[in-house]
C-alpha cells in the first residue's frame, strides 16, 4: 500500500472515532438525566402537608408519637397543625392539649380562631373550658363572637357568658335544621287555599215561580 493511501486510511479513521464520540455523548447525558430524575422527584415527595405537620408539631412541643398519629388521621394536615400552633402561641393552653380538639374539629383553623378569641376576652380564666366549649360548637367562629360580644357590654362571669352562648348555638343549628323555609308569595297574586273540601250538600229543585197578580185599586163607595 502506497504512503498516501496509509494517510487517507488514517484520516478516515479518525473521522470515524470522532463521530462515534459525538453520538455516544447525548446518550450518555440522557442516561444520567434519566438516573437524576426519579431520586429529584422521591426527594420532593418529602416536602408534603404531612412533613409539614409532623414538623411544626414537634416545634411546638408534640412527642414524636401524638405527633405522627395526629398528622396521619388529619384530613387536613397543614390545618391541623396551623391550628395547634396558633392556639400554643397565642393562649396558655398548651399544644398537647389543644391537639386533641384540633385533631377532632371540621375546620381546625376556626377553632382556634374561636379559642384564641374567647381566652383574651375572658383574660385566661377558663382555658381548657374555652378549648372544650369552642370544640362543642359546630359554628366555633360564630360562638366566639358571642361570647366576645356580650362580655363588651354585660358584666359576665366567662363561664356564664360560655353557657349562654352555647345554649343559643344549639338552638340556632336546631332550628336551621328542622324549620322549614317560608312559602314566598308574589306581590299582586292572590294565595291558592288548599282546605279540606265540604260534604256535598243535598240538591234542592227549583221551585216554580208564581207570577205576582196586579194590585186593583178600590173604587170610591164601595165596600
Amino acid at each position: 500500500m502506497s504512503m498516501s493511501k496509509k494517510v487517507v486510511s488514517r484520516v478516515k479513521n479518525k473521522q470515524g472515532s470522532s463521530t462515534s464520540r459525538i453520538l455516544t455523548l447525548p446518550v450518555l447525558a440522557i442516561a444520567g438525566c434519566l438516573t437524576i430524575l426519579p431520586n429529584v422527584a422521591v426527594s420532593a415527595s418529602y416536602s408534603n402537608d404531612y412533613s409539614v405537620c409532623a414538623g411544626r408539631l414537634l416545634s411546638v412541643g408534640v412527642k414524636a408519637e401524638a405527633a405522627s398519629s395526629g398528622c396521619a388521621a388529619a384530613l387536613r394536615p397543614k390545618d391541623l397543625a396551623a391550628c395547634v400552633v396558633k392556639i400554643d402561641k397565642e393562649t396558655q393552653i398548651a399544644a398537647t392539649d389543644a391537639l386533641s380538639s384540633c385533631g377532632k374539629a371540621r375546620r381546625p383553623e376556626e377553632l382556634a380562631t374561636c379559642v384564641v378569641g374567647v381566652s383574651l376576652s375572658t383574660k385566661e380564666e377558663a382555658n381548657p373550658t374555652v378549648l372544650d366549649y369552642c370544640g362543642r360548637s359546630l359554628l366555633p367562629v360564630r360562638f366566639g363572637q358571642c361570647v366576645v360580644g356580650l362580655r363588651s357590654q354585660i358584666d359576665f362571669l366567662a363561664t356564664q357568658a360560655l353557657d349562654t352562648c352555647i345554649s343559643a348555638d344549639d338552638s340556632v343549628i336546631g332550628a336551621s335544621s328542622s324549620s322549614t323555609p317560608p312559602t314566598i308569595i308574589p306581590a299582586g297574586s292572590s294565595p291558592s287555599l288548599e282546605t279540606t273540601p265540604f260534604p256535598n250538600q243535598p240538591i234542592v229543585p227549583n221551585q216554580p215561580i208564581v207570577p205576582t197578580q196586579p194590585i186593583v185599586p178600590t173604587q170610591p163607595g164601595t165596600n
